[in-house]
């Protein structure tokens, strides 16, 4: 991945030394072209075309903020509601993800959305002790898990 964002970025500063236009438009110009040989010669390439990790990651951190938002407003809800009907506990939930940066980042991610939070990771990192502020159905939540942030997760590191 990088050896192509370092070719795209040749390909962006050669075009701009060819066409003698060293502002922003050329350079745009030009990674854009670039963009489009490198994809264009990705077979010759081991790694997949760059640019798909790129909008993973941006649509991980799109999901991060849709959640936070959404997280805060049950929250919110909660607190304003004049009686409490919360039923916190904790709750087990079995992870695929496999290296210890793919599980620091899930942590990361539940911790950061309000209501839940992770208390312990068990000796053989698959399986997250989670506490949740209202435990409806401990299924839906680790399905809720395993389809946003999991799913997004693998998206970015696979």
């Amino acid at each position: 991945m990088a050896f192509q964002i370092v070719l795209n970025l040749i390909i962006a500063f050669v075009w701009m030394f060819l066409n003698n236009a060293w502002n922003g438009v050329g350079f745009l110009t030009g990674y854009l072209l670039g963009l489009l040989l490198i994809g264009g010669m990705r077979r010759f390439f081991p790694q997949r075309f760059y640019i798909v990790r790129v909008w993973a990651i941006i649509k991980l951190i799109a999901l991060l903020f849709r959640e936070l938002v959404r997280a805060s407003i049950e929250v919110i809800r909660q607190i304003v509601k004049p009686k409490l009907d919360i039923r916190p506990g904790i709750f087990s939930y079995q992870t695929q993800l496999s290296s210890d940066w793919e599980v620091t980042l899930l942590c990361l991610m539940i911790s950061l959305t309000p209501g839940s939070l992770p208390l312990e990771i068990s000796g053989n990192q698959r399986k997250l002790y989670i506490h949740a502020l209202d435990i409806k159905d401990e299924q839906k939540m680790s399905d809720d898990i395993k389809n946003t942030f999991e799913k997004a997760i693998m998206e970015v590191t696979r």
